[in-house]
């Protein structure tokens, strides 16, 4: 990992460019795609869940933090395909686990695809473990 390296809350004016990290960076098959609207509406409602690590002016990973007031979730961990296997991720997660801490949740959760083995391998090496007894439903407003 980068001696340089800056986990930080996004700020307003840096969401075009974390949308368009994750069109480089971010497991984007088969799912709904992002809107501007989405990703401000997120930030409007919490200026701190969109957490980002940051090297110079360079966006390098991000992980989201959901909380709800009663269970914490994990979306769009992603780092960069040339900043993978250094520590980035594990900081990144890591740094939802303080802030959920913080926000006083007792467990969290991580969506993560079926088949983004490589995500797997970084869950299980942060002490996450699959929940085969759940399934995700979901439905398109």
């Amino acid at each position: 990992m980068s001696d340089h390296l800056v986990l930080r809350a996004a700020g307003s004016r840096e969401l075009a460019a974390v949308m368009a990290f994750w069109a480089v960076a971010a497991e984007n098959a088969g799912r709904p795609a992002d809107t501007p609207a989405a990703v401000a509406a997120l930030h409007l409602r919490d200026a701190d869940a969109l957490i980002l690590a940051v090297e110079g002016d360079r966006i390098v990973g991000t992980v989201i933090v959901g909380w709800d007031g009663w269970r914490c979730h994990l979306y769009r961990l992603a780092v960069h395909p040339d900043r993978r296997r250094v520590g980035i991720g594990r900081a990144l997660i890591a740094a939802a686990e303080d802030r959920a801490r913080a926000l006083g949740a007792t467990r969290m959760d991580a969506m993560v695809l079926d088949d983004n083995e490589q995500a797997h391998r970084s869950w299980a090496a942060a002490g996450y473990r699959r929940q085969d007894e759940w399934s995700r439903w979901v439905k398109a407003l």
